[in-house]
């Protein structure tokens, strides 16, 4: 389903805006009312492991909450933006800098390529997110901030909670998610 395109660049600068702010109050969940109440949100995190949020609220609380934990300190600029006004489809690319600094001057950063798929549904709001990341980049990024002590306190936290054996709400099996990766 199409959208007028101005509607869509609006919606983009919307997001990008409210992503600028939340990353500067070092909390996401505002951005829960950019979804409509049914949307979903998911990722895949390895070969066993895939997250979903089915819903405004699981967005918030678990994508934007939980998932964002510790990412305090943490941006996310979008490097390139592409808008399918026939679809109602925008993809995003994104870095993923931490705004700690190595001894060097350099910043930590996951490398590789992030990024966003949506699917939008009118209203300024989306129904659809997928997004992906390079994990083992990430783990590597993490495991040197780890050895130069320079993770924050919540992402000391929310790692232990990862490593802690259980899945984490909002983590499947593939094989018993909610909503499949590529359902709509």
């Amino acid at each position: 389903m199409g959208y007028p395109r101005a509607e869509m660049e609006e919606m983009v600068e919307r997001w990008l805006a409210a992503n600028r702010a939340c990353e500067e109050q070092l909390d996401w969940r505002p951005m829960a009312e950019f979804y409509t109440p049914d949307a979903t949100y998911g990722w895949n995190v390895g070969p066993k492991d895939e997250f979903m949020a089915v819903g405004r609220d699981e967005i918030r609380d678990l994508a934007l909450g939980l998932e964002m934990s510790g990412l305090g300190g943490w941006v996310y600029p979008y490097q390139h933006v592409l808008i399918d006004d026939a679809k109602g489809e925008i993809v995003g690319f994104w870095k993923q800098t931490a705004l700690a600094t190595r001894a060097d001057g350099t910043n930590y950063e996951v490398r590789g390529i992030g990024g966003s798929w949506f699917v939008y549904a009118g209203n300024f709001q989306w129904s659809w997110q997928r997004d992906w990341f390079d994990v083992g980049n990430a783990t590597a990024v993490f495991m040197e901030m780890i050895r130069d002590e320079q993770l924050t306190p919540g992402m000391t936290k929310r790692l232990e909670q990862s490593m802690a054996g259980e899945r984490l709400p909002g983590h499947y099996r593939p094989d018993m998610m909610p909503v499949g990766i590529w359902d709509r």
